[in-house]
């Protein structure tokens, strides 16, 4: 039963329909409130590309969300993480087991478990107006529709509308290098890569360049033996105007600091593989030469001194973006619902209370995963003369 403010049901609006967004709805819509999900596009989501190591708080939200893990099949396990010197030979190797997801498959569990009634797409966020003395927030969207509620959660993404609409000052900024991405399926993954990298989680370093790899759910979140695919994440240092020229896409559109499957010029294709043979050892090397459509990613630094105003609040990536090497931004997102969800179900007649609990655990957790990650993004990038990526 929805908890009752003034004799009514309490309502939150999540802004983002992504990981972030669909973490907050299922857990609010548990701790008893109505729910609303506003997506900004018609079409359904959909990161292919996107390899994540399955972290504690992930299945803690499966499980808080009424999804039983044990019945489904969370990810690819690997066993070892080996690093190679750049001639291919050994440097280390270690047991680590662990588990790697996918997005899609964390995205398709949680939308299912949401439901289609409350989760709107084609919803661009324009304005948000909050009442004081009516303790409510209303989201105004382009097409002219409306909607108030008792709590505005922004959950969308690094290129927050609503961060921009409160919290303008508080923009990503470029950290001076970007992530080629590739995937290859198991069963087209090159001899040297399959003898070498299959089955474990991989890394090479260089000067300026930083290359893991490891096996995720393939095509329909299928885990299944020769129906998997080899993920990898190359960092590579780029500048600014480099950046520019790469996110400028093979129709001459430019993409801003995400650059999707399909969608990279030709000459940057190339430029890859030839990177890829003069930088990587032999079974990198190979795998990334078997992709044909490698895609990039901008890494970028945010941090925000509050992730509340009024009755609006920031989840995930809209208020601290940590580097992907921290492997937290997912868990980050699930951990910043869940606390919310306990705070509002332990002050559930005092939602400004509630927020003013909340808040202060999740910027410290925000900023650990902020330094955490810059300090090992600076040093595996730029501790020895960086090799640019032209």
């Amino acid at each position: 039963m929805a908890t009752q403010v003034s004799g009514r049901s309490q309502r939150a609006i999540v802004i983002g329909g992504s990981l972030g967004g669909l973490f907050a709805g299922n857990m609010l819509r548990k701790a008893g409130w109505e729910v609303d999900i506003f997506e900004r596009s018609e079409q359904d989501l959909d990161s292919r590309g996107g390899g994540i190591v399955l972290q504690p708080e992930v299945v803690e939200v499966f499980e808080a969300a009424g999804v039983d893990p044990s019945k489904i099949d969370l990810g690819v396990h690997s066993r070892y993480r080996t690093v190679f010197r750049s001639d291919g030979s050994v440097l280390s190797k270690q047991l680590s087991p662990q588990t790697q997801t996918s997005w899609s498959l964390i995205y398709t569990t949680m939308r299912r478990q949401f439901g289609e009634a409350h989760y709107h797409q084609g919803k661009r966020l324009i304005e948000i107006a909050q009442d004081e003395a009516a303790g409510t927030v209303t989201a105004r969207f382009e097409d002219g529709s409306e909607v108030t509620g008792d709590l505005l959660i922004g959950a969308d993404g690094n290129g927050s509308t609503v961060r921009q609409l409160l919290w303008p000052d508080n923009q990503p900024s470029y950290a001076g290098y970007l992530a080629w991405r590739g995937l290859v399926p198991e069963n087209d993954m090159p001899p040297t890569a399959k003898e070498w990298l299959h089955g474990d989680f991989g890394f090479a370093n260089s000067a300026g360049s930083h290359m893991l790899g490891y096996l995720v759910p393939g095509e329909g979140s299928d885990t299944r033996e020769g129906h998997r695919l080899y993920n990898f994440v190359w960092y590579r240092v780029a500048d600014d105007d480099m950046l520019r020229d790469i996110m400028t896409d093979r129709d001459g559109r430019e993409r801003g600091f995400s650059m999707p499957e399909g969608k990279l010029a030709e000459r940057w294709i190339a430029h890859v593989h030839d990177d890829a043979r003069r930088l990587l050892p032999p079974p990198f090397r190979d795998l990334v030469l078997a992709t044909q459509a490698p895609f990039a990613q901008a890494i970028r630094d945010l941090t925000v001194d509050s992730m509340v105003k009024g009755r609006v609040a920031l989840l995930g990536d809209a208020a601290f973006i940590p580097r992907p090497h921290t492997a937290a931004s997912t868990s980050k997102a699930a951990a910043n619902a869940m606390s919310l969800s306990e705070a509002l179900r332990r002050w559930p007649d005092d939602i400004d209370q509630a927020l003013a609990k909340w808040e202060p655990g999740q910027i410290m957790l925000g900023r650990s995963l902020y330094y955490q990650g810059t300090r090992a993004g600076n040093h595996l990038m730029f501790t020895t003369a960086p090799s640019r990526v032209g």
